[in-house]
């Protein structure tokens, strides 16, 4: 059950591998676009709660795991039980999804690297129509910065069903991203405010979900990790340590992110009133001066009671200008990272530099993040004395990749972003809460949890203290079967399933409904995953079954 050497010099160099991994792209993008959907500092009281309650205490238990079991997913959980083999394969199924996509996101971050050696900018004004009289129709509507995000990097389509072509630029920057995990893998993973939102199931499953996504919980990577550290490692205090560290890096990236995110919708706000005030008095030959943001509002009046006719011609013309509009409009998942920051960076002195910065930054985080997933499914490969045998580690690992690089391809076409979505959203939400949920039932009613306090009394030289045992054995399990019920419940009241689209006309995103072959996939995301666990139960129980009768036979 021992692996040969452990792979860490030293459990500093393993702290350091899992907070790489689990301080990634979701604590700069994923975390404050959640904040913002579900009431801004409101998020945090569940997003606490649900640190303390089933961060801190399923870290430990997952690094626990792998440090006591020595091995990856399948074989860790496989040890526990020969039953809960579907365990481990269903995180090597959520990790290989969260890998398909996830690495889309370098290989945007290395498109905007690779612009910001421009000047200027080229997201930093809009770009000329072909007969150069003026700017983008569509650039004009929208702004600079998200013009460049959707039409010059996505070049989106107005829909799903509106799958469009490869965009080769982008798949070459994804073939980029791939090579550059490749070469890590080869190397060794060793050198790498609204308080009403409460009430809103869905508020509590975002913030259970995102602790999983940013902890890294439930995908196997994490016991892949742990099980090649020293027997005897405090993995108790590295736990708390690493919990600890990526979620004040959420916080202050949200901090951050919210300053830039104010800015950002202000100066949009006062551009809008700006452009109105211009429109009326160039419209009804005002005197300089006389119209200001501040009589905005009564001018309006005094001018649609006075000038009925040519009032209402214009009134299409007239945009409704409102800082909450553009606070609540601002962001959208991935695009936070690309279009608010950039919009920031911009209007820096020597903006190339903080550009090349920025985005060499996301690339850092982004490949760190990527070499855990891919660990996560590597792990319990290497571990299968039948692959092993027949191939060696690099053409394993390079099959891995390739694999990925090529289903890949499917999110740098131009209805890309809308699969990318689809992912995010569904591939590693209700599969990582039942996941937990039967790591967290194996560990202490299958395995014993009497007996995994006595492993970890043997590893770490002292008793487990009553916290972990308490969340262990009743507040987790419980929490995550409300969440797994609130989730269920939230989505047949909801209805249809809705996506937000890019209309290039109004140059602003529209809800959509999700076609049938949409939810679809949807649904084979989900239950491909969940279904592993009960199947692998069931393979199990028919194998010892026909073993059983066969032993009987020869009798």
């Amino acid at each position: 059950m021992e692996k040969a050497r452990p792979l860490w010099d030293n459990p500093l160099q393993f702290v350091f591998a899992c907070i790489s991994y689990a301080v990634g792209l979701g604590n700069v993008w994923r975390f404050p676009y959640l904040c913002q959907m579900y009431g801004g500092g409101g998020f945090l009281i569940p997003y606490i709660i649900m640190l303390i309650v089933e961060g801190m205490p399923l870290l430990y238990l997952e690094l626990a795991v792998g440090q006591r079991m020595r091995k990856g997913s399948i074989g860790a959980w496989k040890i526990i039980s020969p039953y809960l083999c579907g365990v481990g394969v269903a995180s090597v199924v959520v990790s290989f999804f969260l890998s398909m996509y996830y690495n889309v996101i370098n290989a945007w971050a290395f498109w905007y690297l690779f612009h910001s050696f421009q000047d200027p900018l080229p997201w930093a004004t809009c770009p000329l129509n072909s007969n150069r009289t003026g700017y983008e129709e569509e650039c004009e509507k929208t702004s600079s910065t998200q013009y460049f995000w959707y039409r010059q990097t996505l070049n989106i389509s107005p829909s799903l069903e509106t799958s469009g072509t490869v965009q080769w630029e982008q798949a070459l920057c994804l073939t980029l991203a791939w090579l550059v995990v490749y070469l890590c893998i080869l190397r060794g993973t060793a050198s790498t405010g609204k308080l009403e939102q409460l009430s809103n199931p869905k508020t509590w499953v975002s913030a259970a979900t995102q602790i999983f996504f940013s902890l890294g919980l439930g995908f196997g990577s994490l016991i892949a990790y742990a099980s090649y550290n020293d027997p005897s490692n405090n993995c108790e205090r590295h736990a708390i340590i690493v919990s600890l560290i990526n979620s004040s890096t959420s916080i202050f990236a949200s901090i951050v992110t919210f300053s830039i995110y104010g800015f950002k919708a202000t100066f949009n706000y006062e551009s809008c009133i700006n452009k109105v005030i211009l429109l009326l008095m160039n419209t009804f030959d005002l005197e300089e001066g006389s119209l200001t943001a501040d009589n905005l509002s009564e001018m309006k009046d005094y001018l649609m009671a006075t000038h009925p006719q040519e009032y209402a011609q214009l009134l299409p013309k007239l945009k409704n200008c409102s800082l909450e509009a553009e606070l609540d409009t601002a962001v959208q998942g991935t695009g936070l990272a690309f279009i608010v920051y950039s919009e920031a960076i911009k209007n820096m002195e020597v903006s190339q530099l903080y550009s090349v910065l920025y985005f060499a930054m996301l690339l850092m985080l982004g490949i760190g993040s990527m070499l855990g997933n891919i660990a996560a499914i590597l792990t319990p490969l290497t571990d299968s004395k039948a692959i092993t045998s027949r191939f060696p580690k690099e053409v394993i690992s390079g099959f891995v990749c390739l694999i990925n690089c090529i289903i890949g391809l499917i999110f740098t076409m131009e209805a890309g972003n809308y699969w990318f979505d689809i992912f995010n959203d569904y591939a590693a939400t209700l599969s990582l809460l039942l996941i937990v949920l039967v790591e967290t039932i194996a560990v202490c009613y299958i395995y014993g949890l009497r007996r995994f306090e006595k492993d970890l009394h043997t590893m770490i030289g002292r008793k487990l203290n009553w916290y972990w045992k308490a969340m262990w054995a009743f507040a987790s399990p419980l929490l995550i079967i409300s969440l797994f019920i609130f989730y269920l419940t939230d989505y047949i009241l909801t209805g249809t399933l809705q996506y937000q689209a890019w209309d290039g006309t109004q140059g602003q995103l529209v809800t959509r409904d999700y076609p049938s072959y949409a939810l679809a996939v949807i649904g084979l995301l989900v239950a491909s995953s969940i279904m592993c666990i009960p199947l692998g139960a069931l393979l199990t129980f028919v194998r010892k079954r026909l073993k059983r009768e066969r032993v009987s036979t020869v009798a």
